[in-house]
């Protein structure tokens, strides 16, 4: 009786598999190579925000009668991102006074790029959300240089829409990559 006390129980945790499919895609090198994405620690973080933003998305919007566990899941893997980056930030030696403060930092960048990226995705509006990559993953002020992943993220979400919630959970879709 003691032992199912104190034993942890293991909660099901979708969000992990498609944080770790999110990761996955963000870590092709068609993107280093063919899109000219610096393989930096930030910009790999702003690949890992775009992949996790199109999941939640297409989770969010799944239809009745799955939309409440679509949005369960899309919150899941939101959650996992959360942690994951405060696991990262603790492996690179971030000390557990800052963490919070870096954590918030982290936090804010995330929200700004889902809330400036989100309604350009969903509008299918290629100029703005290519503004919105450019600033954030090639630090540049010229929009043309994000085209070419402005155009694959909103390929994602198109195809990403057409696939089933058990096929995105289990093994999403992703599209080539190209220039």
């Amino acid at each position: 009786m003691l032992k199912n006390l104190f034993r942890s129980r293991e909660r099901a945790r979708p969000g992990l598999a498609l944080y770790e499919a999110a990761v996955a895609q963000a870590r092709q090198p068609g993107f280093y190579q063919i899109l000219r994405v610096a393989d930096r620690i930030d910009a790999r973080f702003e690949l890992y925000t775009l992949h996790v933003l199109l999941l939640v998305m297409r989770l969010r919007e799944e239809p009745e009668p799955d939309t409440q566990a679509g949005a369960e899941i899309g919150q899941d893997l939101f959650d996992v991102y959360v942690s994951a980056l405060d696991n990262s930030l603790r492996e690179l030696g971030v000390h557990d006074v800052t963490i919070s403060k870096k954590m918030r930092k982290l936090g804010e960048a995330l929200y700004g790029r889902m809330t400036a990226y989100e309604p350009a995705i969903r509008n299918a509006d290629a100029a703005t959300l290519s503004e919105g990559l450019a600033r954030n993953v090639y630090e540049s002020g010229d929009a043309g240089v994000a085209q070419g992943l402005a155009a694959y993220a909103l390929k994602a979400r198109a195809g990403l829409a057409q696939q089933t919630m058990k096929a995105v959970m289990t093994t999403p879709q992703w599209p080539e990559i190209h220039a």
